[in-house]
């Protein structure tokens, strides 16, 4: 089965990308906005529950934080996707790396690790310039704290649930 670990944004920021998300994202019904922490993997049933024990152990490591976003941006020319850019911090980058660590189960990421949120993707290079022109002259200013993380799985249908989640901090 396939999983990811992610975090959630609150209500109000989630609303701001879906108004975006609704019209440029193909994955809009699939998951709600959040940022990833460790992309698509995939476990079997007694992987994950040892999986899942390492992530709780990683989330006690972590008090909850501060999320800021605060521009919309792309990973133009590499691909057609934008984005509302988080501020990295001590606790996403140590976050992220916990979960890529030869403890955890060493698998390389894909891409250097660039904290986001997805609005737009799989554009042509015309609609990409014309939604990231728009985008980036509205803008994006938001705060909030983050006291929780979630690992997903993926149903049949290609959607995304909660498996199980995470709250930072020694409980």
């Amino acid at each position: 089965m396939n999983y990811g670990v992610v975090i959630f944004p609150s209500k109000s920021l989630q609303d701001k990308a879906n108004a975006y998300r609704k019209r440029y994202d193909p994955h809009y019904a699939l998951i709600t906005p959040h940022l990833t922490l460790k992309n698509v993997f995939s476990a079997d049933d007694s992987e994950i529950k040892d999986i899942a024990n390492k992530l709780r152990d990683i989330a006690k490591n972590y008090d909850p934080f501060n999320l800021k976003v605060y521009r919309v941006s792309s990973f133009q020319p590499v691909n057609n996707v934008i984005y509302f850019k988080v501020e990295s911090t001590p606790e996403l980058e140590g976050l992220h790396d916990d979960m890529h660590s030869p403890e955890f189960n060493g698998q390389e990421p894909e891409y250097a690790f660039v904290p986001h949120i997805t609005v737009a993707q799989n554009l042509s290079d015309d609609e990409h310039s014309d939604v990231f022109g728009s985008l980036r002259m509205m803008g994006v200013d938001y705060q909030e704290t983050v006291d929780r993380f979630h690992l997903l799985y993926q149903l049949e249908n290609g959607s995304w649930t909660v498996y199980e989640t995470f709250r930072l901090g020694k409980e």
